[in-house]
């Protein structure tokens, strides 16, 4: 029974729900108006890992990382839980503009150089931005910078658990090392 207001808590459900359309409608509007301008997003962290490896190995990795790691079960649920339009692994793959993991689509993708992954839900409008740099011979630059919006008090509320308690650092952070250590059994 979506939309419907539990018969208690005084209204606090039915209030939420319309907070969370509302928030939901107002990025929807934003998403289609800018196209996603990244730049618009406040910037949350950058985290970055130096690969012994070039930029098309970095990249590679990058997508088997991303596939493996985004693909599983848990996710999808999550993603359909917090209202997430993308909701499964989808679309061409080596990565390109259109494929999607649940949370995330890719908005543009320059094979060694920069995957941009978009998304949003109930309580955050978010990218995730991959970028690789030559950092001398045989070695690249990885980083992964976010940029997120969080409206209202239940995205007050979703920054503070994701990002306020450093879950959301450590994930990138592993995600980053995982890259690196495949990137660099590969070259």
């Amino acid at each position: 029974m979506v939309g419907r207001p539990l018969p208690f808590g005084r209204g606090e459900f039915q209030r939420a729900q319309l907070d969370r359309e509302q928030c939901a409608g107002q990025e929807d509007r934003r998403l289609k108006e800018s196209l996603m301008e990244i730049s618009s997003l406040p910037h949350v962290d950058e985290h970055t890992q130096f690969v012994a490896a070039d930029a098309h190995a970095v990249w590679q990795s990058v997508g088997e990382v991303l596939d493996r790691s985004f693909s599983e079960g848990r996710l999808a649920g999550y993603a359909r839980l917090v209202g997430c339009p993308d909701r499964t692994a989808a679309g061409p793959r080596p990565l390109a503009k259109g494929s999607a993991y649940p949370g995330f689509h890719v908005q543009s993708a320059a094979p060694g150089r920069e995957l941009v992954l978009v998304g949003r839900h109930y309580f955050s409008t978010y990218a995730l931005v991959f970028r690789l740099d030559r950092a001398g011979p045989g070695r690249t630059r990885l980083r992964a910078e976010t940029r997120a919006r969080f409206p209202g008090p239940f995205g007050t509320l979703y920054r503070l658990l994701v990002i306020g308690t450093g879950g959301h650092a450590l994930s990138v952070r592993r995600l980053l090392a995982t890259v690196r250590r495949s990137a660099e059994d590969v070259g």
